[in-house]
């Protein structure tokens, strides 16, 4: 079971409290995480990926053990740790302005 922690607007739309937590198949990335998100939770498509690029959106980044994953390839397999449940995946909402 995977868990995910999203930021507060995107929980707020999904209609959840806490984490999420979903069910992914074969190799844990990040692509199959918001794959079984957005499958989960359909109001999310759009929001942490573009729908036609499928790249992250400007202002969100992703963290798995304390390691920033927002530059890797979204199919870089993610740390045991995340794969397990024992950490969460973190969408994190960036902060921007001056």
């Amino acid at each position: 079971m995977i868990r995910v922690e999203l930021p507060g607007h995107l929980r707020t739309l999904a209609r959840v409290q806490g984490d999420v937590r979903l069910e992914v198949e074969g190799a844990v990335t990040v692509r199959r995480v918001l794959d079984a998100l957005e499958a989960k939770y359909p109001m999310l498509r759009g929001t942490i990926r573009d729908q036609v690029t499928q790249e992250r959106r400007a202002f969100l980044r992703f963290f798995a053990c304390e390691e920033d994953w927002s530059f890797e390839s979204l199919d870089a397999v993610l740390p045991e740790a995340v794969a397990s449940g024992r950490e969460p995946l973190l969408v994190i909402g960036a902060v921007a302005g001056g």
